[in-house]
């Protein structure tokens, strides 16, 4: 399949079309008194991701994180020395990574919930003996 210029041109004008429609990075810099990235947006506003919820930015140096690239639509942020992306559409979202690490920071956090309802059911299976065995198939 070959790509004609009408197709290009189009293609260029629906891109221009979601720009405006949709906000895009004007700005990021790393905030190291919160430990967050700082994205200032095409509508005025100002989004900061901690980076420890930021898949490949967690556990980086304070230099490595300053060093921000916003891609030529705005869309995206690129940490050079991580080699680290993040989609601007997916942090509005609250997207911060892959599916699979949101799934495990989610599930980490899931996991350490201290709620009453927790507590009420953890103590009603030490009543019965505690978590049950596991057992091995023979």
């Amino acid at each position: 399949m070959s790509l004609t210029e009408q197709d290009v041109r189009q293609a260029e004008k629906r891109l221009q079309e979601r720009l405006q429609a949709q906000p895009h990075a004007v700005s990021a810099r790393y905030d190291r008194a919160t430990e967050r990235i700082v994205v200032s947006l095409s509508n005025g506003l100002d989004l900061g991701v901690p980076v420890h919820l930021a898949e490949g930015l967690e556990g980086a140096k304070a230099a490595d994180l300053a060093q921000i690239e916003i891609t030529p639509t705005g869309l995206g942020l690129h940490w050079p020395r991580l080699d680290a992306d993040l989609y601007v559409p997916g942090l509005l979202d609250g997207v911060f990574g892959t599916r699979r690490w949101m799934a495990r920071v989610m599930g980490r956090a899931g996991g350490s919930a201290n709620t009453p309802a927790k507590q009420a059911a953890s103590r009603e299976n030490g009543k019965k003996g505690g978590r049950p065995r596991k057992t091995t198939p023979a």
